[in-house]
């Protein structure tokens, strides 16, 4: 198979939980893409057990260029000074609104702070990243990109994940909303829903999802018989944010190999 290469050159990326799991692997392949990437997380060291690098220290090791901003996507106000940094280095071309929180636990049992808590990260961070986003490309008269992630939880109802999946679900719905009524402002909203990948965005996940493939311990298979990688969804957010994408917008693109069919 062919191996696409991206040029991001002159082009201001922002990722939001950039500092570990997906976040990180899309960050990274944006700066080999040559853009400039402002990384924006609570957190500056990734949490994966593997790595010890900070995300935008590993982008400017590989040549590119690269800023960390410390940010609860949770608070609107914290949001607009990802922004604003951005701005400042010469405003936001991609919003890649990317961090997530998991809390599962049974429904009848979930309490109101952990739902306000998982809204606030999952559903309100990408209403306001893609509205400040919106806004900074609006008064630049910029057309631009945003990408959320999704989840295959945005179309599916999975046992003690309610909560969780609801949130999802509203991700899928800002996508969709904030498509239709950017798309006369010339920016393009769009999301990647991840399957099963193996990440630390929950402690431990990376190892047990290995195993679990060996074993079946999947609740239904995989048809490409593996986890997915941060990696693979990182590919697929390059190509939905690119030029070969202009006229994709609103779109869900499930990277999860194939485990929604069947």
């Amino acid at each position: 198979m062919g191996s696409p290469t991206y040029d991001y050159g002159g082009e201001t990326v922002v990722v939001t939980g950039g500092s570990s799991g997906i976040g990180r692997a899309m960050a990274l392949r944006y700066g080999e893409a040559d853009a400039t990437v402002v990384v924006a997380d609570v957190r500056e060291d990734p949490k994966d057990v593997s790595e010890s690098v900070p995300t935008h220290e590993l982008v400017e090791e590989r040549g590119g260029e690269a800023r960390f901003v410390e940010t609860d996507v949770s608070d609107p106000d914290e949001v607009e000074s990802v922004v604003a940094a951005a701005r400042e280095l010469g405003g936001v071309d991609v919003m890649v609104n990317n961090a997530g929180l998991f809390v599962d636990g049974d429904f009848v049992d979930i309490s109101p702070e952990e739902f306000d808590r998982i809204f606030a990260v999952n559903a309100r961070g990408v209403f306001f990243g893609t509205q400040a986003a919106a806004n900074d490309m609006v008064e630049r008269d910029e057309p631009g990109c945003v990408l959320n992630t999704a989840s295959i939880s945005s179309n599916l109802a999975q046992h003690g994940q309610v909560q969780y999946d609801a949130t999802k679900g509203a991700v899928r719905m800002i996508t969709r909303g904030a498509a239709l009524e950017l798309a006369e402002r010339g920016i393009r909203v769009n999301a990647v829903a991840p399957g099963q990948i193996a990440t630390e965005f929950v402690d431990g996940l990376t190892e047990q999802m290995e195993e679990d493939t060996r074993t079946d311990g999947f609740l239904k298979s995989i048809p490409l018989g593996r986890p997915g990688h941060a990696e693979d969804v990182a590919g697929a957010a390059l190509f939905l944010t690119s030029e070969d994408a202009e006229y994709v917008t609103g779109e869900l693109l499930h990277v999860d190999g194939g485990w929604q069919i069947c």
